[in-house]
């Protein structure tokens, strides 16, 4: 079933459906299960493991310690896969970035793709890569068991509303320090908090309004942005940590050059957007949410009009 909660299940059933499904969905991904390319599954897997980290968070309050214990866990499955994803993800970051450059780029620039092609093959051993995946889908094969025993005893929007307003509130608050610092630290922050609230808000999508669906186009668009210039800046410290891997000094200089001015649009168009997506008060937000939800539960036929 899909990434979102039906009319026809509590919430705790819904949330914990939607957890084995996505728990379920990188297992079989991991261990070969779905036919598609390691790259490719590799990073899928990642995905599911994201969305259930955010709704473990939007629950946290209510699992406590098990909250503590199950995101510590996805978090290192997830970090264990992160090299090999981000060997992959960088060479594609480079080829967008000479693509969208590509009037300025006349010639040139192939020693620094080579040397990316390079670190990727020594970071992606088959023996290598083989072992983690086994591990990892050993690892979401516990966890998916173990998601029936989780506490959670709340029904309805008192379930889930707490998670929404909180993540909403962190949102804001990660808004407020990129606005006031360039750090790339500052800007991967406001990235994790507007995923977190992305998927929060997908889990609601049967009880969206012509708004709301617009609201999730957003968010989803802002990500985007946040997520390119999260990849940028790690392949600028790439190559500035080891330079001699990425050919001569006027090839990297221009590379740098571009990461830079690319990033500069991308954070510009970032904040403008999040400022819109920030711009209510948490309890108002928090309000404006559970009307839809009651709405949805209560008048259904008022929703799909």
């Amino acid at each position: 079933m899909a990434y979102r909660l039906e009319r026809d299940e509590s919430v705790i059933a819904g949330l914990k459906r939607v957890v084995c499904d996505e728990i379920g969905s990188a297992e079989a991904q991991l261990s070969g299960d779905k036919p598609m390319r390691r790259d490719k599954a590799i990073h899928e897997s990642r995905k599911n493991i994201k969305k259930v980290r955010a709704l473990l968070r939007l629950v946290s309050g209510e699992l406590g310690d098990t909250w503590t214990r199950e995101n510590a866990r996805l978090r290192d499955i997830a970090r264990r896969l992160s090299d090999f994803r981000d060997a992959f993800v960088m060479i594609a970051t480079f080829d967008d970035l000479k693509e969208t450059h590509k009037s300025d780029v006349k010639r040139g620039l192939t020693s620094v793709r080579a040397g990316l092609m390079k670190q990727k093959r020594e970071s992606s051993r088959d023996e290598d890569v083989a072992l983690v995946l086994n591990e990892a889908a050993s690892a979401l094969r516990k966890a998916a068991k173990r998601v029936k025993s989780w506490p959670l005893h709340t029904e309805e929007y008192a379930g889930i509303g707490p998670g929404l307003r909180e993540t909403y509130r962190a949102g804001r608050k990660a808004l407020a320090r990129a606005r006031k610092s360039s750090c790339p630290l500052k800007y991967h922050e406001l990235r994790k908090r507007v995923k977190d609230h992305w998927y929060h808000i997908r889990l609601l999508e049967n009880l969206w309004s012509d708004v709301m669906s617009g609201y999730e186009k957003s968010l989803k668009e802002l990500e985007t942005w946040l997520g390119d210039d999260h990849n940028l800046a790690v392949l600028r410290d790439r190559i500035v940590a080891e330079p001699a891997f990425f050919g001569n000094k006027r090839s990297i200089d221009l590379v740098l050059e571009l990461i830079e001015g690319q990033q500069k649009e991308l954070r510009g168009k970032s904040l403008s957007l999040a400022e819109r997506i920030y711009e209510e008060k948490p309890r108002e937000f928090d309000r404006r949410i559970g009307h839809l939800w009651e709405t949805w539960r209560h008048q259904p036929e008022i929703v799909a009009e």
